[in-house]
């Protein structure tokens, strides 16, 4: 069957280590769109994050879509919403326990692209991230927001051991019935509505768009890409990827300084 739709991680995945996007990915990802190929970012980030890369990639207009969040939102370049998982404020709260109990710094962020901590002494890693998504940090409380607050992911960051250990979360302070918890590197836990993940958002949107697994083709690096690799019908693990995930891919491409996606595509689209 052949490949309708064409879903990317981005950072270490469609960006090389120089934070660019390859021209040999430009134009192997313009030719398969001028043939009629969806070319979805399927990312952790929010839309504001990737309008960048989507204009590099001439992709616009409410025939085009993202997936953001890990899955949280799905919806078209114009801005609407195809599907949507996120937190409710009483979520977020036991959020804010379970990070306060592991002594761990997070930030939040919101369906507008707004990133919010509780820490006075803003961590680096949520410096970088407000760089990346193009967004002002804003500090305030758990108890400072509205009942009807919402957001679409916290981010746990910090140290790689101390992270680990919150992840495992020996004491329970989170009720995983609610809550997907995914590590997408590192340096950062995320946790999410439990409908939403890169798979979940994958497939809503596939079939709001009356497409099948096997005409979607997916690439990506790390764990938070590991449900949309078990959704599609072809995985593409980037070669600096992790070992983890190189293991449950059909293809392993080359590395993302190396022209990975343009020699996938290459292989796989004729």
């Amino acid at each position: 069957m052949s490949i309708k739709l064409i879903a990317l991680d981005i950072d270490e995945t469609l960006l090389t280590t120089k934070h660019e996007i390859a021209e040999s990915t430009k134009v192997a990802l313009k030719k398969a769109h001028e043939q009629g190929i969806k070319v979805v970012l399927c990312t952790g980030r929010p839309l504001a994050a990737v309008t960048m890369y989507l204009d590099e990639l001439g992709l616009s207009g409410s025939d085009q879509y993202v997936v953001t969040y890990n899955g949280a939102l799905v919806q078209n370049l114009d801005g609407e919403i195809i599907a949507r998982n996120i937190l409710t404020n009483a979520e977020y709260q036991q959020i804010d326990r379970f990070a306060e109990h592991y002594h761990v710094q997070y930030n939040i962020l919101d369906e507008d692209s707004k990133i919010y901590t509780p820490n006075d002494d803003i961590s680096w890693f949520t410096v970088i991230q407000a760089m990346e998504n193009e967004a002002g940090i804003h500090v305030r409380q758990a108890n400072q927001f509205p009942d009807d607050f919402e957001i679409a992911k916290a981010v746990l960051v910090g140290d790689t051991k101390l992270l680990d250990y919150a992840e495992s979360d020996p004491d329970h302070i989170l009720d995983k019935d609610h809550f997907y918890v995914v590590r997408s590197t590192d340096n950062f836990l995320e946790v999410m509505n439990k409908k939403a993940n890169k798979g979940a958002g994958l497939q809503e949107l596939a079939e709001y768009l009356k497409l099948k697994p096997d005409e979607l083709m997916a690439f990506g690096d790390e764990r938070n890409d590991l449900p949309m690799f078990e959704y599609v019908g072809t995985s593409v693990g980037m070669g600096n990827g992790s070992d983890y995930i190189k293991g449950q891919v059909s293809f392993v491409t080359k590395s993302n300084d190396d022209d990975g996606i343009a020699f996938a595509l290459n292989k796989f689209l004729k």
